[in-house]
C-alpha cells in the first residue's frame, strides 16, 4: 500500500469515525422517550427532538447528493424550511431513526469510494460566497460539524424533558 493510500484510507477512517461518534451522541439523546415527547418543545424555538434527526437526516443526504452530483442534486428534492424541524402528524421517532440510519448507511458507503478532492460548486445562496466550491472533504466535515451543533441542541431539549443528560 502507497504511502498516499495509507493517509487517504487514515483520513476515511478518521472521518467516519468521527461523524458515528456524533451521530451516536444524538441517537443516544433520544433513547426511552416516546412519540410525545419526542415532538414536545421544551423551549421558545420551533424544534423538538424528532425534529432535530429528521433535519440532521435530511441535512446529510442533501449534502451528500452534493457531494454525488453537485447543486442539482442537492436540489433535487424541496425542502420544507419549517416542517424540517417538526414531527408531523404519524410521523414516530422510531420511524425517523429508522431513516437516519438508512441516511447513514448510504453516506457511510458513498466515503468509501468517493473522491474526497472532487469539488462542485456551491449553489447559488445569500449563505454561500459567490462562486465557491466544496470538496467532499469539505462536505463531509460540515455534516460532522452539523450533527455535532445538533446533538448538543438535542441535549438540551432532552435535559428539558426529563433532566436525562448524553454527557456529564
Amino acid at each position: 500500500m502507497s504511502t498516499l493510500e495509507q493517509v487517504t484510507t487514515s483520513e476515511r477512517a478518521d472521518l467516519l469515525q468521527t461523524l458515528r461518534r456524533h451521530r451516536g451522541f444524538l441517537r443516544q439523546t433520544v433513547e426511552g422517550i416516546s412519540d410525545e415527547q419526542a415532538a414536545t418543545r421544551t423551549t421558545v424555538s420551533e424544534l423538538c427532538l424528532g425534529g432535530l434527526i429528521k433535519h440532521v437526516a435530511g441535512t446529510e443526504e442533501r449534502w451528500m447528493r452534493f457531494a454525488v452530483d453537485g447543486a442539482d442534486g442537492m436540489r433535487s428534492t424541496p425542502i420544507d424550511w419549517e416542517e424540517q424541524f417538526r414531527m408531523r402528524e404519524g410521523e414516530t421517532l422510531a420511524g425517523l431513526l429508522d431513516e437516519y440510519a438508512r441516511v447513514a448507511a448510504r453516506t457511510d458507503d458513498l466515503v468509501a469510494t468517493l473522491d474526497l478532492d472532487s469539488t462542485h460548486p456551491l449553489p447559488v445562496a445569500p449563505w454561500f460566497e459567490p462562486g465557491a466550491s466544496w470538496s467532499v472533504r469539505r462536505v463531509l466535515l460540515h455534516i460532522i460539524a452539523e450533527t455535532a451543533q445538533h446533538a448538543g441542541h438535542a441535549d438540551i431539549l432532552r435535559e428539558a424533558i426529563d433532566g436525562a443528560k448524553t454527557m456529564g
